[in-house]
Formats: structure tokens, C-alpha cells, sequence
């Protein structure tokens, strides 16, 4: 699909935000999780079945969400094509955009009262 002027504009404005609020991002995120089956893509290359219904290792219902590939910042071009979507759980997601490194990390030690 051809992102609208509009929310090229946001994507390039970098107002996120508002373009993952947009009716067309809503609408391809529901095409993606049903085309999906509503499981992890990334769980399920390793032979698990992951859902919302899953429960994590806190007790809880697993968190999931829709993934761009390529980044949105990167290639605005393809922020609303289906093939660039993926349904992962919030875990592979986090791993997928590198943001598990990042979590890992230790706090640097500022001072004595470590601030």
C-alpha cells in the first residue's frame, strides 16, 4: 500500500506516535496478526507456540505486537505494507529492534550514591 502524504509526513516529522494512531496503521496491524494466526513468528521458527493467552514467566498474559522489518524511520516507504509486518511477542520484539542489549546494560556508576 502507498503511505498517504499525511502520515509520510509524520513518519518523516518523526511524530511515531501519531502514525502508529493513524486508521491505516490499525488496519494493517489487524491484517498482519490474523495473516499470523496471532502467534509469535519468532517463537514459532523455534517450534513454541506463543499468544496473547501464553502466560510469561512473571504470570502473566504475553504482551504481542506488530513489528516493522525494514524500520519505519529507515523506509518510510514501506511503514504500511503487509510484507513488512510480522507478529511477534513483546520478548522477540525486543530482541528483534535491539532493544534487549540495551535493557542488559548496567546503569555506569555516577557516584557513591550512584546518581
Amino acid at each position: 500500500m502507498i503511505v498517504p502524504d499525511h502520515l509520510m509526513k509524520l513518519i518523516n516529522s518523526g511524530q511515531l506516535i501519531k502514525f502508529y494512531k493513524s486508521k491505516e496503521w490499525r488496519e494493517l496491524r489487524k491484517l498482519a496478526m490474523k495473516r499470523d494466526n496471532y502467534e509469535c513468528q519468532h517463537c514459532k521458527l523455534e517450534g513454541k507456540v506463543t499468544t496473547r493467552e501464553t502466560i510469561n514467566k512473571h504470570g502473566r498474559k504475553t504482551k504481542m505486537d506488530v513489528n516493522h522489518i525494514k524500520p519505519v524511520k529507515l523506509f518510510p516507504h514501506l511503514a504500511l505494507s503487509l510484507s513488512n509486518t510480522e507478529y511477534l511477542c513483546v520478548y522477540c520484539h525486543n530482541i528483534a529492534d535491539g532493544k534487549d542489549e540495551m535493557i542488559k546494560k548496567e546503569p555506569k556508576f555516577v557516584n557513591e550514591e550512584r546518581w
